[in-house]
């Protein structure tokens, strides 16, 4: 995973109009802790950091700070739930070596079977993986996997250094019968004509 330098300013101002002056700005709050350290509160720029944040657990550079630079992981990014611009966006130290737990995306690959159909239950999946080596994503491949196969936790492949973090019995996913899928579907509207019918004879 390569890393993204961004540059911050130390904050001294708080509250929510600070916040909203910094935003208007084109600045992110953020706060900086971890390793028994006194949590450090920064701005980032936001365009920059929206940019970083579509990588998931993107690993940070973190530049211009007291003590010089360090790498960082987001562990909580607040959006504003309507515009969807960063509010606020927590910041998690991390050092080369070091094991941190964190979620990534489950991408499923291949041709699902004909007739069936994916029933994807997770789309993220907890694993241990060194700090500046976190996977970006893994994949689970449903090419030649037969109706009412289940993949869970235990049966995703994970690349080297990366373990599993999560229950082994996770179900991840499972391949149905997309003609049972729909079947429902059609019975009710089968019941539903037949209604009507009723009611309009009478």
């Amino acid at each position: 995973m390569s890393e993204v330098r961004i540059a911050a300013e130390p904050r001294t101002e708080f509250g929510k109009g600070a916040a909203r002056r910094a935003r208007r700005a084109g600045k992110v709050p953020a706060v900086l802790y971890g390793h028994g350290t006194a949590p450090q509160h920064i701005s980032l720029p936001g365009h920059e950091l929206m940019l970083a944040l579509k990588t998931p657990n993107v690993l940070l550079r973190v530049e211009g700070l007291n003590g010089g630079s360090e790498l960082a992981l987001p562990k909580d990014v607040q959006r504003d739930p309507i515009k969807g611009f960063l509010e606020h966006v927590d910041l998690l130290l991390v050092e080369r070596g070091e094991k941190v737990t964190v979620e990534v995306p489950v991408n499923v690959v291949g041709d699902v079977v004909a007739g069936g159909r994916v029933a994807q239950e997770v789309v993220q999946l907890a694993v241990e993986a060194e700090a500046t080596h976190i996977p970006e994503a893994v994949e689970v491949d449903v090419t030649g996997l037969e109706i009412d196969t289940q993949v869970l936790a235990r049966d995703v492949k994970l690349p080297s250094g990366v373990s599993l973090a999560t229950d082994e019995e996770t179900l991840v996913l499972q391949i149905s019968d997309a003609s049972a899928s729909t079947a429902p579907a059609e019975g009710a509207e089968a019941e539903e004509a037949e209604g009507a019918a009723g009611e309009s004879a009478e």
